[in-house]
């Protein structure tokens, strides 16, 4: 019997850039390190650590109580009172119980934990705050790697940002999951392409424990398919060389290797732009254009080794992009 897959277009903004600084070096028990290389198209879901403010009402609206007491879109709100929020369903539920009065807020901007003291607007189902919320993010995206010594897999190589305030979601929970691609939109100058396909949920792959400016991570089901694949030695950043590689993508439901061009190297560099890479090969170009949005976490590979995975396109010209070290990948895992 054909499964059922949810229906769903990647969400995922390859083209947003995060800074973190990734120093040092991997121990000496990680050289040599072997990894199985990715490129499987997977369904991705979050649950977001409390709920995240996307948006406000409009000041004619006359209810902005959340706002006139501080609190902005990008906040993500984590206590009323001091019950803790996990959803928009037990954010309702607590205003729902408000008979009038002041309440906190608790709510993290950044790093940084605020409270905040607002008197809601009376509603018809308790109190209202004026603000538009999220709990949660879906979309599709690339495995980059699974390491068969600990279970950890990695993907992305860069996060889950909010689509709308750019927010790096910060995850209670999460999980990847069998994806069929159905189709391409090819990019084109000045407009980025994009993967679509659909997953399904109730077929979890792994689950979804970090989220942070190089990727994801989480453990691997150790029966499933990705994790049965050849592994390879990860390189170390001072072994990758300008010149020739090859990316595996599966942009047609198929995992498939790719000629690319290590164009530039960054060293020292942040946000997952370690490398410059320039898709070579026709067959690649033909479908997608280049780089599309659900390429991300797509393996490099140069001289048989795993040296990388795909982060960003270039908007004007989608044959190239940027990529980051596997090994920031694995430093950033912890």
């Amino acid at each position: 019997m054909r499964k059922k897959y949810k229906k769903i277009q990647c969400i995922f903004p390859v083209l947003c850039l995060c800074a973190i600084t990734l120093g040092g070096s991997l121990s000496a028990e990680a050289s040599g390190k072997m990894l199985v290389p990715g490129g499987e198209v997977v369904g991705i879901k979050v649950e977001c650590d409390g709920v995240l403010v996307v948006g406000m009402n409009e000041p004619e609206s006359g209810s902005l109580p959340a706002f006139e007491a501080g609190v902005r879109t990008g906040d993500v709100i984590t206590h009323i009172g001091a019950e803790e929020v996990d959803s928009i369903e037990e954010f309702r539920e607590e205003l729902g119980e408000w008979s009038g009065g002041e309440i906190t807020l608790r709510v993290l901007r950044g790093d940084k934990t605020m409270q905040f003291a607002v008197t809601p607007s009376a509603g018809k189902n308790g109190g209202e705050l004026g603000v538009w919320l999220r709990d949660g993010m879906a979309g599709l995206g690339t495995v980059s790697f699974y390491d068969p010594a600990t279970g950890l897999y990695g993907a992305l190589g860069h996060a889950v940002n909010d689509i709308d305030t750019g927010v790096l979601i910060p995850v209670r929970d999460g999980e990847i999951m069998e994806a069929e691609v159905s189709g391409v939109v090819r990019g084109e100058c000045g407009k980025p392409g994009e993967l679509l396909g659909s997953f399904d949920s109730d077929a979890e792959l792994g689950s979804i424990e970090t989220n942070c400016t190089s990727g994801i991570f989480g453990q691997l089901d150790r029966n499933c398919s990705i994790a049965g694949g050849c592994a390879l030695e990860m390189a170390q950043r001072h072994e990758i060389m300008v010149g020739e590689a090859t990316v595996l993508a599966g942009v047609d439901g198929t995992v498939r290797e790719y000629t690319v061009e290590i164009s530039r190297i960054y060293p020292g560099e942040t946000g997952g732009r370690d490398l410059l890479i320039t898709v070579t090969d026709p067959a690649l170009i033909e479908k997608t254009g280049g780089i599309v949005q659900g390429m991300s976490g797509s393996p490099i590979i140069q001289d048989g080794k795993l040296v990388g995975a795909v982060t960003h396109v270039l908007v004007n010209d989608p044959t190239r992009g940027y990529g980051i070290f596997i090994e920031n990948m694995l430093e950033a895992a912890g």
